[in-house]
């Protein structure tokens, strides 16, 4: 499958993220659900990442996590 690339402001600056289109219906629920823009949930994901762990895989664990405890 694809990746899917959405760019955006992360701390001022032009970033993008590549990932599979099924983390970004998780991602997008995430959004929703909290009702805070994209751009706000990748810099708080930025914010708590080891600075070792790429940002896509972040989000991605991310993703996971809120997708095995939603209820």
């Amino acid at each position: 499958m694809p990746l899917v690339k959405r760019s955006m402001a992360l701390h001022g600056h032009r970033t993008s993220i590549a990932l599979e289109p099924e983390f970004w219906a998780v991602i997008d629920e995430i959004v929703r659900r909290r009702n805070i823009s994209l751009a706000a949930l990748i810099a708080e994901i930025d914010d708590n990442r080891d600075p070792d762990d790429a940002l896509s895989s972040s989000v991605r664990v991310h993703a996971l996590e809120f997708a095995l405890t939603r209820e």
